[in-house]
């Protein structure tokens, strides 16, 4: 069985020599982030907020992103249904900390703007609020939106990680899944509606200073379970894990730890084939899940020293997940994603 080290106390998260005080995980912000505390470099720097809302259906995506070198803000729009998505993400230069990021994802607000576009993440107490526009997102067409997200009343992922061979990069990750979704975004004529039971969202909040080159895996679905809010966290390759995984499950209100997660991607003539059928597995057989792929989020961004090469992968999720107490969930043709993403940044 894979052991996994739970922090239990709050105290900051890096030394005076910028080091990691505790690799580990916990079920929330526990860790004390502080951007001075960092020894690792002024332009090493990377911090993120990334909302994903979804239904069945159709989803949206938005990112702000700080690189310090650089500063991406992103909108995308999926349709399930047309098997269509378009991605809109302007970029900046020298950002360095200038998007001014909260220290933690319980509090403050993260708005960017451009030439024609705004994105706004709001706290409102038990809700955040998600706000965007872009006069020109895909073929002249505008796209705008407001959605709402409620505060789960559950745990959630949290993994202080080391990376191998430079002992002040580290990463400091929440994914907080399944939070109850509402609101519309509309699109040219169109108006997607995510007032339904089917919508969840879920945040990936990054701080840290990366290594140049990465290779990761993540995968996360939020949904239901006959009325229940049921969904997972699970990845790797996103420094030294010996310590803790980040793959966990949610279930009514609590988190569930999981072992070691391997995604297994069919290869075709040598190379990865996204969208034939998938599998995961994990040590303990607590989670086993078959992956219907149905829209690839593929981008390759390529200028030799900085390289981006994305695959997010949507599609149906079919298996059974085993909850700490032995109750095993069972689920047929659950939207989620999982991706494979090689940076050299």
């Amino acid at each position: 069985m894979r052991k996994n080290h739970e922090i239990k106390e709050r105290h900051a998260l890096l030394d005076e020599r910028g080091r990691l005080i505790e690799p580990g995980y916990t079920k929330g912000l526990l860790m004390d982030y502080d951007r001075k505390a960092i020894r690792g470099g002024a332009m090493r720097i990377k911090e993120w907020d990334y909302y994903l809302v979804t239904t069945q259906d159709f989803a949206v995506a938005l990112t702000i992103d700080d690189n310090s070198y650089m500063g991406l803000d992103s909108i995308s729009l999926l349709d399930f249904m047309l098997r269509w998505e378009h991605t809109n993400s302007p970029m900046a230069f020298f950002t360095g900390g200038k998007k001014n990021f909260p220290k933690g994802s319980d509090s403050g607000d993260v708005k960017t703007s451009g030439k024609g576009y705004y994105i706004e993440f709001l706290h409102r107490g038990d809700h955040r609020v998600l706000r965007f526009k872009m006069d020109d997102f895909c073929g002249g067409r505008p796209i705008e939106g407001e959605l709402r997200l409620e505060n789960p009343e559950q745990g959630s992922m949290v993994i202080v990680t080391p990376f191998p061979g430079k002992q002040t990069a580290f990463y400091y990750n929440q994914k907080i899944n399944c939070m109850k979704a509402s609101g519309t975004v509309k699109y040219g004529d169109t108006v997607y509606d995510f007032d339904r039971p089917d919508a969840y969202g879920v945040l990936d909040w990054g701080r840290g200073v990366w290594t140049y080159e990465n290779t990761w895996y993540w995968g996360s679905l939020s949904s239901s379970v006959d009325g229940v809010p049921f969904g997972w966290n699970i990845g790797y390759g996103f420094g030294d894990t010996s310590a803790a995984t980040e793959n966990m499950l949610f279930y009514g209100g609590k988190a569930h730890k999981l072992g070691d997660v391997v995604f297994n991607i069919p290869m075709k003539h040598g190379k990865e084939d996204y969208l034939s059928p998938w599998t995961f597995t994990e040590g303990d057989g607590r989670f086993k899940m078959d992956f219907r792929p149905i829209l690839d989020r593929a981008s390759c961004t390529d200028f030799k020293i900085l390289c981006s090469d994305q695959h997010q992968v949507f599609g149906y999720f079919s298996g059974k997940a085993v909850l700490d107490d032995g109750t095993v969930i069972t689920i047929k043709d659950l939207l989620g994603f999982a991706e494979k993403v090689h940076n050299k940044w």
